[in-house]
């Protein structure tokens, strides 16, 4: 999503480099905005009843499953390493300019664009939690690389299981998910836009405090993807491709293995007994944090092998400038939404369930990726990179190009 995820002081060809993060990056974005989709469409705030009514209620059954095996916090687990990475590449170039002015400026005008996001238009919104664990990162920017990979494990798999205990008493009188997703559904789909707007910055609130592992699950996935950026993984893939390998191989089996874990651990429970005492349920939790963990490593890796093909690389660079224009596309998908299944907007909503979220995603996916190679075609920068960039540098940045440059 940053300029930074394609730069560094390599001898590295800057074609190799760029094109296998971007690519990835597009990717990763059109797994989020999937996943996204379930509340910009109204369907995750809806009730177990409204949800088996609705006509394409047989549909929905298999393919949320299919998401949940797939798609559920792995992509974001991708997307997070990948931004990461970038931090990392800037940070240490920030570095070796003499300082880390410039890196915390663009973190901080990460900030406000979150928060504007956050507060303005779609609750769910991950950039003020990106800019805040950004900001963070630096203070790990001498630390050695098992620091890096011991507190980004540490962070992602054993800290949450550890605080919930005391954040579930914290929080007991907090409003349950039933009652802030029962106002959410009344508010995004009035066509009031003061009662939408009221809706949104309560829910942001909501999530902010509810989900307060998130931060955890990021600055863990940021440093890991710290420790891959200095590796240099995924800028010279083809000095790695045994690493890659490993990760790929190794994520999709201990990936798979959680995964059934995640799905069977409820009966084990109950048919061994020593599998319910505290300890035993700690470690469960634990684990079942590792699988989308691993799967979302074992996807990098395994796109960067389909990348060192010749044959697939052609067509995996379609997806380039998609991941040049991350963060413009991140923030007009939150606008698609909003406009298409909200009642202030078109008034689609959760009426064709889940069946209507991916067609929505095919739609809107595809038609960034088009608008993408449209774009960096005749201009520099995606128009909310351009702004960011010239907010940071404090100076306007040149638009146009003659052909497509790499943000």
């Amino acid at each position: 999503m940053t300029e930074s995820a394609a730069v560094t002081e390599s001898a590295t060809p800057v074609r190799e480099r760029h094109d296998l993060i971007d690519a990835l990056r597009g990717f990763a974005l059109g797994g989020v905005l999937m996943v996204n989709l379930a509340s910009f469409s109204l369907y995750e705030f809806l009730p177990d009843p409204a949800r088996s009514a609705l006509p394409t209620a047989a549909f929905d059954a298999l393919a949320l499953q299919a998401m949940e095996l797939l798609v559920n916090i792995k992509f974001i687990t991708l997307f997070s390493l990948l931004f990461g990475l970038g931090f990392s590449l800037q940070m240490e170039r920030a570095q070796a300019s003499g300082g880390l002015a410039r890196f915390v400026r663009r973190m901080l005008i990460l900030l406000v664009i979150g928060l504007l996001h956050s507060w303005l238009l779609w609750w769910g919104d991950i950039l003020l939690t990106y800019a805040v664990v950004g900001l963070v990162l630096v203070c790990f920017r001498r630390a050695p690389g098992w620091l890096l990979l011991a507190c980004g494990l540490a962070l992602a798999l054993v800290v949450p299981p550890l605080l919930s205990p005391w954040m579930r008493e914290i929080l007991s009188a907090w409003p349950k998910q039933s009652e802030a997703y029962a106002g959410a559904l009344q508010a995004f789909a009035s066509a009031s836009p003061t009662q939408a707007l009221r809706g949104n910055l309560e829910m942001a609130s909501w999530a902010r405090v509810s989900n307060w592992a998130l931060l955890c699950f990021v600055l863990g996935r940021f440093l890991l993807g710290y420790w891959a950026g200095r590796r240099g993984l995924l800028q010279r893939p083809s000095g790695h491709r045994v690493l890659i390998a490993r990760l790929f191989w190794g994520g999709l089996a201990l990936g798979a293995a959680l995964t059934w874990l995640q799905f069977t651990q409820a009966g084990l429970r109950e048919q061994y007994a020593w599998l319910d005492t505290e300890a035993s349920k700690f470690a469960i939790r634990v684990l079942l944090r590792g699988g989308p963990l691993a799967l979302g490593v074992a996807y990098a890796a395994g796109f960067a092998l389909l990348f060192l093909r010749p044959g697939w690389q052609r067509w995996m660079c379609m997806l380039a400038p998609m991941g040049r224009m991350a963060l413009t596309h991140y923030l007009l998908q939150s606008m698609l939404g909003v406009v298409l299944f909200y009642g202030i907007g078109l008034d689609i909503g959760p009426r064709w369930g889940v069946a209507g979220w991916l067609a929505a995603w095919m739609l809107i996916y595809s038609g960034q990726v088009a608008l993408s190679h449209w774009w960096l075609a005749r201009f520099r920068f995606g128009p909310v990179e351009w702004l960011w960039r010239s907010l940071t540098y404090g100076r306007l940045q040149p638009t146009r190009t003659a052909r497509p440059v790499l943000a």
